[in-house]
């Protein structure tokens, strides 16, 4: 049987086609990058077409001339020297040389020389080929140059800039910027920003990021210790490409996100410091009128007190003695009609429009207000906001009154002769869709049994006894209850009071 044909298998084997040797040598003459051959001194035997285009000298009168011919000596002698340690040990060398041209024009070389071994091992020739990357070098300088003015100007700047890739991750930052992540202490501000002024923004930025886009928001930043900063933001969709090859025939890019963040905190603290005045003169008002407000519930509370046994007994006396039950129902009339004009002239409370409030802001201002009687009592505040906190709809001087009168029980609770821990916290927290609130004293506390109670007219812990004419805690009890709130009483960690507000994001004053 004869053997199988080899053009008949799967794994036959092509005849070698010998390329001719003339082939080679158009190939290489007309071959668009710069080549030469020399021999072992570097003297060169060839150059095709492309060289002498480049160089400028014609093929014959640069045969037979070294290739130093063409540099201009400018070029660091440490270059030189590990081309031909390279070439010596018979390695491929590549590189950057400065030539010059026929005409003396200088040129950058970008080369790249083959040491040619024979069958014995030795270095017979060199292939050099090189391409003039004069242009390419200064684009790439001006590319670099730019790079470095922008990234200077950007750093210089007295705003925060930040780049988000589709992400979210900060790409690029300045020196400003790098300063917000210190003074905050927060590991990005730019996502704690974004949360607070535009919630949900990482999933907008993948799906529609032009809903990213802001001009000057505002962003007030609390912290524990040192003063409030506010925040104008703007941000701006970016289109970036990536640099992968895959995406070298894709036109479309994908967003990114350039925060710029400049600190208004000083024109702020002025406005602040107006309105602070203004507040604390309206504070003042306010209190006034509550006082009368008060002192006059009050005394219809304890006036109704007699005229309710007076109607008591005018039924009793109806059976008895019709007369005397007539007079003292006359009598009972008038001061009816009296507790009613008394009832009519005591002063409406504000009324206010809703609006979008910030708790840390109302909570700063209290102490703010509060401060010349929290010195005076010698009371120590910690105050734990927040950094940031989303806004919730309300009534502003409510919201003031509201907390101003949980610290000045606070104050009251711990201003007794005596009393050696004097220590008020105030904290804000964001929790499961609530802003909670905690004002917190090292005073002697309420009893347990009493906390049920502290929410009815009239009812305080002064002095032990339980009960005084006075509003309380109802009042408070009331405006939480307005703006879609709970409060609750509670042993604060020193023993005192804890007095705890809740507010829902998605609560309605009423």
């Amino acid at each position: 049987m004869s053997a199988p044909s080899l053009a008949n298998t799967g794994n036959a084997v092509k005849p070698e086609v010998e390329l001719p040797a003339e082939a080679y040598r158009q190939a290489v003459d007309q071959a668009d990058l710069a080549i030469s051959i020399t021999d072992a001194r570097a003297n060169i035997l060839f150059a095709n077409e492309a060289f002498t285009r480049v160089t400028g000298y014609p093929r014959q009168e640069i045969i037979g001339c070294n290739e130093s011919m063409l540099s201009n000596h400018t070029t660091p002698e440490r270059v030189y020297k590990q081309l031909w340690t390279d070439l010596s040990a018979q390695r491929p060398w590549s590189g950057k040389l400065l030539n010059r041209r026929k005409n003396g024009e200088l040129y950058l070389a970008e080369l790249s020389i083959s040491p040619v071994v024979d069958a014995t091992g030795k270095t017979t020739h060199f292939l050099g080929m090189h391409r003039d990357v004069t242009e390419l070098h200064r684009l790439e300088r001006v590319v670099r140059n730019q790079k470095e003015l922008i990234e200077t100007v950007v750093d210089a700047a007295p705003i925060a800039f930040a780049l988000l890739d589709p992400s979210g991750r900060v790409m690029l930052d300045n020196q400003e910027y790098k300063k917000l992540v210190t003074d905050l202490r927060v590991p990005e501000p730019a996502h704690m920003l974004l949360d607070t002024l535009t919630p949900g923004w990482r999933e907008a930025l993948a799906a529609a990021p032009a809903a990213c886009a802001f001009v000057g928001q505002e962003a007030r930043i609390d912290r524990p210790a040192g003063r409030a900063r506010w925040l104008s933001v703007t941000a701006s969709v970016i289109d970036l490409h990536s640099d992968n090859a895959d995406s070298y025939y894709t036109a479309a890019g994908q967003a990114g996100l350039l925060l710029v963040i400049a600190d208004i905190s000083s024109l702020r603290e002025e406005q602040e410091r107006a309105r602070g005045a203004a507040l604390q003169a309206v504070l003042a008002e306010e209190e006034r009128s509550s006082a009368v407000r008060e002192g006059l519930s009050a005394a219809i509370f304890r006036l109704e007190e007699p005229m309710n046994v007076m109607a008591s007994a005018v039924s009793v006396l109806q059976r008895r003695d019709p007369a005397a039950a007539a007079v003292l129902q006359q009598a009972l009339s008038a001061s009816r009609e009296h507790l009613e004009v008394l009832r009519q002239v005591i002063p409406h409370g504000p009324q206010e429009t809703v609006v979008s409030v910030n708790i840390n802001e109302i909570l700063r201002d209290v102490l703010e207000v509060s401060t010349p009687r929290l010195l005076a009592a010698g009371i120590v505040v910690d105050w734990q906001p927040a950094p940031t906190l989303p806004a919730i709809l309300g009534r502003p001087l409510q919201l003031r009154m509201l907390f101003k009168a949980l610290v000045d029980n606070a104050i009251e609770a711990m201003n007794i002769k005596g009393w050696k821990r004097r220590e008020l916290t105030l904290t804000s927290a964001l929790d499961h869709g609530c802003i909670v609130i905690a004002v917190l004293d090292s005073g002697p506390g309420i009893p347990e049994d009493w906390r049920h109670k502290a929410f009815e007219p009239f009812f305080t812990a002064k002095g032990g006894s339980g009960r005084h004419i006075g509003t309380g805690l109802s009042r408070v009890q009331q405006v939480v209850a307005d703006h879609g709130g709970i409060i609750d009483l509670d042993e604060s960690p020193s023993g005192g009071c804890a007095a705890i507000v809740e507010f829902r994001l998605d609560g309605d004053p009423i």
